[in-house]
């Protein structure tokens, strides 16, 4: 890894753990991004703007696709990679991922319906989410999707007489797979802690909860029961959660086969793969995990006495978040005098909670930088807020930022690919930003920025 920097004082090379592969400095301090200046981008496309660089993404995708696969096979089982949506979906992401081998994993009836503009074929594509409507299973159901998660008991049936609705029979049945909550506690905050017991999502191990659900699966003719299906949390780096888990599912399948005789072809181990965030921090290593957790899969299975079964997983944020830097302008530059006597200057950004509502939400950490110019050497401590009518409207809480960063400097926000666009908002009415791709010196947009007519188009008066 090459040295990091002070944030925004440019003295050193960026760290790419946190920013896309293509980002570099000029000799005179400028972000440039697939051989395009912040400056130009600015010029062109006008700020706040997403800018994703593609080849990142690539990279990433290829990279999970091939050190999973690569692993399993060893241990002779196959992965199927399915992008997770929900850190960031459009047509063109959906289209990318596809042609780098994975699916695509979906958890609304829109996230469905980007997949299915970009052509994903509805065998590559999953449906999952606590509280789906009758017309999302119906249009999984139509549109022939690769799986159905079932997240609750009652669940079952309504996807069971949604398939008799549309004249599945046992001859053609409609592929489920059941989430379990298995009761590890995983991720960087409990918000995205996704598999202890005491929250929405999933079926728990306790009480034999799972088991019953597998079996009323299993009850219903016109259904296929592909596997269990599970998600620890998000932003995990530590490796050995997901082994652990990995272990209660290889048990779970192994009780069910010996109550019922029918072995789980599949397990989906989900996703939440930590990514850096800020200078020094390191992501989870995807070689290392895939081997390690193909090699716990294998040796469970042996103990077993089990076959290994096809694994699927769902990277989202670790494919996509890396690929994109947020482009500000600042704005007010605004020293404040604290109690302490300590001065505290507030840089002022032209977006703010409405395009990144994860430092909110979470108290997720970022970085950034002048992304213009070098600026000066002397560094003042700073905090970057946004513009919205909202004290808690605060993008970084404390970084140092050069002396005389002033109104018109461009600011980056690096690793903004998962959950920025995502989660985006309207909040006092400001107009959602662009995604722009940059890759090989070309630039395109491929999310276009919002409009004042966007907004009074649903306004009925």
């Amino acid at each position: 890894m090459s040295a990091v920097e002070e944030p925004g004082t440019g003295s050193v090379a960026l760290d790419p753990n946190v920013w896309p592969h293509t980002a570099v400095l000029d000799q005179d301090g400028e972000l440039a991004l697939a051989g395009i200046g912040a400056t130009d981008l600015a010029g062109r496309f006008d700020t706040p703007a997403y800018i994703l660089d593609e080849e990142t993404f690539h990279a990433r995708a290829r990279l999970f696709r091939d050190a999973f696969s690569e692993a399993f096979a060893a241990v002779g089982s196959t992965v199927d990679v399915y992008y997770a949506g929900k850190s960031f979906l459009s047509v063109a992401v959906a289209r990318w991922a596809r042609a780098d081998g994975l699916r695509v994993d979906t958890c609304t009836g829109g996230e469905l319906a980007v997949a299915l503009r970009a052509g994903v074929p509805g065998a590559e594509i999953g449906l999952h989410g606590n509280n789906k409507s009758d017309s999302e299973i119906a249009r999984a159901i139509d549109a022939r999707v690769g799986r159905v998660v079932v997240d609750s008991h009652a669940e079952i049936e309504r996807i069971a007489q949604a398939a008799r609705d549309a004249g599945r029979t046992s001859d053609d049945r409609v592929p489920v797979m059941v989430r379990v909550t298995t009761g590890i506690h995983a991720g960087g905050h409990e918000f995205i802690s996704t598999a202890h017991e005491d929250q929405k999502f999933g079926i728990s191990l306790t009480g034999g909860q799972a088991l019953d659900a597998l079996q009323s699966v299993l009850a219903h003719p016109e259904l296929e029961l592909l596997g269990a299906h599970t998600h620890i949390g998000s932003q995990i780096q530590d490796a050995q959660a997901f082994e652990v888990n990995a272990r209660k599912m290889l048990g779970l399948r192994e009780e069910l086969r010996a109550q019922t005789g029918f072995l789980m072809p599949e397990l989906d181990l989900g996703g939440g793969y930590g990514i850096a965030y800020l200078p020094g921090e390191v992501p989870i290593d995807v070689r290392a995990l895939a081997t390690d957790l193909a090699q716990v899969v294998a040796s469970v299975c042996t103990e077993l006495s089990t076959t290994v079964p096809r694994i699927s997983i769902e990277p989202g944020r670790a494919i996509v978040g890396s690929t994109t830097v947020t482009l500000y302008t600042v704005g007010v530059v605004k020293p404040v005098t604290l109690e302490d006597g300590s001065v505290r200057t507030y840089v002022a950004v032209d977006g703010g909670m409405s395009d990144n509502i994860r430092p909110a939400l979470y108290d997720a950490r970022y970085t950034a930088r002048l992304a213009n110019r070098t600026g000066s050497a002397e560094t003042v401590r700073a905090r970057v807020v946004g513009k919205h009518c909202e004290s808690g409207d605060i993008v970084i809480p404390d970084l140092r930022l050069p002396a005389d960063i002033a109104p018109g400097d461009l600011l980056a926000v690096p690793a903004t690919g998962a959950y920025g666009r995502s989660m985006a908002s309207n909040y006092n009415h400001v107009l959602r930003p662009p995604v722009v791709v940059v890759d090989r010196g070309e630039a395109r947009v491929i999310v276009r920025r919002e409009t004042e007519d966007d907004l009074l188009a649903l306004d009925l008066g």
